[in-house]
């Protein structure tokens, strides 16, 4: 017996996915896999507080409410993997150039930003009740503001305009199916895809941490989500530890 099939709500406006998610969270309004999608959000949330900018209509505005009851705590990045390669599978659909994943969570095409993941949870003790999992995907913008300069955008590589909300429900049918991959023990080989994806993996970069800036050279990132590079010595960074410097 199949299962039923989550809902996707459209939405012309809200403030943001991640919130109107929420609400449902909390109001016991939502079943797991559900999924919200926005025409235009006027205060989309990024990661460290920054604001992700959309176009009305033009891209992938999503975010998909799922249970994590069956996960522990301390394993939260084991989803963030499962939605980068959901993304990153996505977009290999469209497009042969190359896709990568800039730890923790954002997407890249020809080493230029094309989206981000940004995960909220919600907790009850130790216990992770639900993951609020927003994406915003740059499909047919083709004007960024001069701050987000390092944005591009699907059909900038393409040629070619899709249909925001079409799109949309290929992408969370496949964070679904990569939930249901983590969910039958499928960790490992995404962790393996990811690395072998990663964005500038085996390249020297300049980051900060703190008040002081360093090169080092990226290796990979750990099965608990820490970015492990090499210079005079190993170092592991964890989530908002450093600041990549272009």
């Amino acid at each position: 017996m199949s299962s039923p099939p989550k809902k996707f709500i459209i939405l012309e406006t809200v403030d943001s996915t991640n919130n109107y998610a929420m609400g449902l969270v909390q109001n016991d309004l939502a079943e797991s896999g559900d999924a919200v999608f926005a025409m235009e959000q006027t205060a989309g949330k990024g990661r460290i507080g920054k604001n992700w900018e959309s176009n009305k209509g033009q891209n992938v505005v999503l975010t998909v409410i799922s249970d994590m009851k069956w996960l522990p705590v301390f394993s939260q990045f084991q989803l963030s993997v499962a939605v980068s390669m959901a993304c990153h599978d996505f977009f290999t659909a469209y497009t042969k150039t190359e896709i990568k994943i800039k730890w923790p969570n954002d997407i890249f095409l020809n080493d230029r930003k094309a989206g981000g993941i940004l995960i909220e949870n919600v907790l009850q003790g130790n216990l992770w009740q639900w993951a609020i999992i927003g994406i915003g995907l740059n499909i047919n913008q083709e004007e960024f503001e001069s701050s987000n300069s390092n944005a591009i955008s699907l059909k900038q590589i393409t040629g070619k305009s899709y249909d925001a909300v079409s799109v949309s429900k290929e992408l969370h049918e496949n964070v679904l199916d990569k939930i249901a991959s983590l969910k039958n023990g499928g960790y490992s080989k995404m962790l393996s895809a990811y690395n072998s994806n990663l964005f500038a993996k085996n390249k020297k970069v300049k980051l900060r941490k703190g008040n002081i800036t360093f090169e080092t050279t990226i290796e990979r990132v750990s099965s608990n989500g820490e970015l492990v590079t090499k210079d005079a010595i190993e170092r592991t960074f964890g989530f908002d530890a450093i600041e990549w410097i272009w």
